[in-house]
């Protein structure tokens, strides 16, 4: 397990949730049909996704092991991949932060408004992919996979759809559509992560060093891998019950987000514990 590693296990799963759930949030802003009285508490509840980037930055800084280390980090945005993903990072929060905070304030046009949140989803997608191609090293076998980019992709969507969705249940927005589709969403996720999981594992077995194989490197991956699938299960259902139980929708969808979220750290620890470098 790549526990040693918490900084980036905290940050690359906070960050995705929140880009996921910001997404699923704007598209309701652009496309959505709720009233205004809805969409504005729906908005004021996106203070709780800037919680979780909030967060994921902050235990980022932990892991350069000074904050001021953040800024000596952007100075090769031509040339790497992890000063990218600093500078659209930040972009995303930014562009998305100032329209949380123009929402709250009832300040600027309707057009401002809604430039910001098509900035901030387009930051959010590039961030994602930076985040991605972090972490495609041609020296580090384990990690320079397809798998690598399914993983991430469906912490965006399954975490991120949950997100929203509780967000929205606190802003007591009902819509058949829309549980219908975020349903099918989270349902789709959870089928992908676990073929995507045990693929990568036994993909695992063809990868090797002069010292050590990458099956080696995460005892018990089995057991392990059977808690996370079982919390993403009953987090799931939970979740998914929050849809046909307005009375009680949202303990049941907190609590199934939670589990899924904490599912998520530990296949996120699991991956940093693949860690290898080829060769000696």
């Amino acid at each position: 397990m790549g526990w040693h590693e918490w900084p980036l296990i905290i940050f690359t799963v906070f960050a995705q949730t929140a880009v996921g759930a910001f997404i699923v949030l704007g598209c309701l802003n652009l496309f959505g049909k709720a009233s205004d009285d809805v969409k504005t508490r729906i908005n004021r509840n996106m203070f709780f996704i800037w919680v979780f980037m909030g967060l994921g930055f902050m235990a980022s800084t932990a892991h350069l092991g000074s904050p001021m280390r953040a800024m000596n980090a952007l100075n090769q945005v031509g040339s790497s991949w992890l000063s990218r993903e600093i500078l659209f990072g930040s972009a995303f929060f930014a562009f998305g932060g100032l329209f949380w905070l123009l929402e709250v304030l009832n300040k600027g046009s309707v057009a401002v408004r809604k430039g910001l949140v098509v900035a901030g989803m387009l930051m959010g997608v590039v961030f994602m992919f930076a985040m991605t191609n972090v972490y495609l090293i041609n020296t580090v076998p384990t990690w320079d996979t397809p798998f690598t980019t399914y993983s991430f992709a469906i912490t965006v969507v399954l975490s991120g759809v949950m997100l929203s969705h509780v967000l929205m249940r606190g802003a007591h927005f009902e819509c058949a559509g829309y549980n219908r589709v975020a349903g099918t969403l989270v349902l789709v996720a959870t089928a992908a992560a676990v073929l995507v999981t045990m693929t990568m594992v036994t993909s695992l077995s063809g990868i090797e060093s002069a010292i050590v194989a990458a099956s080696d490197l995460v005892p018990n991956m089995a057991m392990i891998q059977n808690v996370r699938f079982a919390l993403i299960f009953v987090g799931v259902i939970l979740w998914m019950l929050s849809l046909r139980k307005p009375t009680q929708a949202l303990p049941f969808a907190v609590s199934g987000f939670a589990l899924v979220v904490v599912a998520e750290l530990i296949g996120r620890s699991v991956f940093f514990g693949l860690h290898m470098t080829s060769g000696m």
